[in-house]
């Protein structure tokens, strides 16, 4: 068993700071580990975390458009499931992170193993 735990990492905290930076129905793109995740604010409150980075062609997902379930690139219209990261539209997947608040509604993304 323990080889196949070898190479995974621990699962790491980082606070991105406040959750209202991040208007509701918005995104933003964040610095995690030298890779770029975008997180997005829901409009229901909910909170997802993606690559912020299309596989297609580098698009800036952060600022795509989104709704409960998914987010379009702004640059050639891919879609992307926020849950699984899955594309609707037959591109790469995205990796997905898990954000959540701290108690004072600050947004905590989990790097890491699962």
């Amino acid at each position: 068993m323990s080889g196949m735990m070898s190479g995974m990492g621990s699962v790491r905290s980082h606070n991105l700071g406040p959750a209202d930076q991040i208007p509701p129905g918005e995104g933003r793109a964040f610095a995690v580990n030298g890779k770029q995740v975008a997180v997005f604010r829901l409009r229901d409150g909910s909170l997802r975390a993606v690559s912020a980075v299309c596989p297609h062609r580098g698009g800036p997902l952060a600022d795509g458009t989104i709704d409960q379930q998914v987010v379009i690139c702004p640059l050639h219209q891919h879609a992307f499931d926020l849950l699984s990261g899955c594309s609707t539209t037959g591109t790469e997947p995205l990796a997905t992170y898990r954000v959540s608040l701290d108690g004072e509604q600050n947004l905590v993304l989990e790097t890491g193993a699962v």
